[in-house]
């Protein structure tokens, strides 16, 4: 039985799994993306992660999804400019799976493949206008239109985080200051805690580990949170503005966490959303666990060979 190889390509690790056609993770393997070294070198860990993978789940591969941080050409298949990955930039990863496995393969930013789940097998099935919304070391996303990806000029991809939200803000790495990312993001919310001259620990803090301590009630964690609802609140009542969606779906790290204040998110966007149907507006949490991007970039695949062909 045939089923699709899945690729997913972080700045921390690297995830290649067999996805069956209905969206189930039934075999997975992960490295850590700096371990991977060069490209032809992490080409070859790549393609014998995928070899090993199909063996474990008894699975032949019908095709190849990839999932990738960014900057990608999703068209030619090939990697741009890649901060996390500078070694990598300009390979064509999907050429090369293809000669190794001989079967089609696709790749998408990796916020664009979390979209592409979360439309078809996750908390946005049945939405026309769909946000999908990952926030955690960074901010990303992808905007489902009519069941369709949405791409910008040259098959771009719209890039939520850069959206200036306080010009006296931090640096940000677009080269701007005040940008979502740099306010909102886990690396923000840390960055800014550790700042504090009140802070006392080390170096090093997650975001998880700040809502744990605002749990316990501590109360610089308390503000960082607050801090942290405020900025998200703001940049998704942006997006609310600019494209009234019928849901935003949320997903990344920081979420696992932020979750439980969404109702505050929430009325943080209320002051911002006046003159459109914000009422009207879900606001979800990611639904497919901890192998969404695994799920993601399987979708990827299915997304451009087979539900496109299908008019779904």
């Amino acid at each position: 039985m045939a089923a699709i190889g899945a690729v997913d390509i972080g700045g921390t690790k690297i995830a290649v799994g067999i996805v069956d056609h209905a969206g189930r993770v039934l075999a997975k393997e992960e490295t850590p993306s700096q371990s991977a070294g060069a490209w032809p070198e992490a080409r070859a860990h790549i393609t014998g992660m995928l070899h090993r993978a199909a063996r474990v789940s008894s699975h032949s591969i019908a095709g190849i999804g990839i999932g990738s941080t960014g900057p990608v050409d999703p068209i030619h298949g090939t990697f741009g400019k890649l901060d996390a990955l500078p070694q990598w930039s300009g390979a064509s990863i999907v050429d090369d799976l293809k000669s190794e496995f001989h079967v089609p393969v696709a790749m998408e930013n990796d916020a664009d493949a979390g979209a592409l789940a979360e439309a078809s097998w996750g908390a946005g099935v049945g939405k026309a206008c769909l946000l999908y919304v990952t926030v955690g070391t960074g901010i990303g996303g992808g905007i489902i239109l009519n069941g369709q990806l949405y791409r910008g000029v040259d098959g771009s991809h719209p890039e939520f985080a850069h959206q200036v939200i306080d010009v006296n803000g931090p640096p940000c790495s677009c080269g701007l200051s005040g940008c979502w990312e740099s306010l909102a993001s886990g690396l923000a919310m840390s960055g800014w805690m550790e700042a504090q001259p009140e802070y006392d620990g080390k170096a090093g803090l997650s975001a998880r580990l700040i809502y744990a301590l605002a749990g316990s009630g501590d109360s610089l964690a308390e503000r960082a949170v607050e801090r942290e609802t405020f900025y998200l609140g703001i940049g998704l009542a942006n997006l609310v503005n600019l494209f009234t969606p019928d849901a935003i779906i949320l997903g990344g790290s920081i979420m696992k966490g932020a979750g439980r204040y969404l109702q505050q998110v929430r009325q943080v966007m209320e002051r911002g959303c006046r003159f459109v149907p914000l009422d009207k507006v879900e606001l979800r949490l990611a639904s497919l666990g901890d192998d969404a991007n695994l799920i993601g970039a399987a979708r990827v695949w299915h997304h451009r060979f087979v539900s496109v062909q299908q008019g779904a």
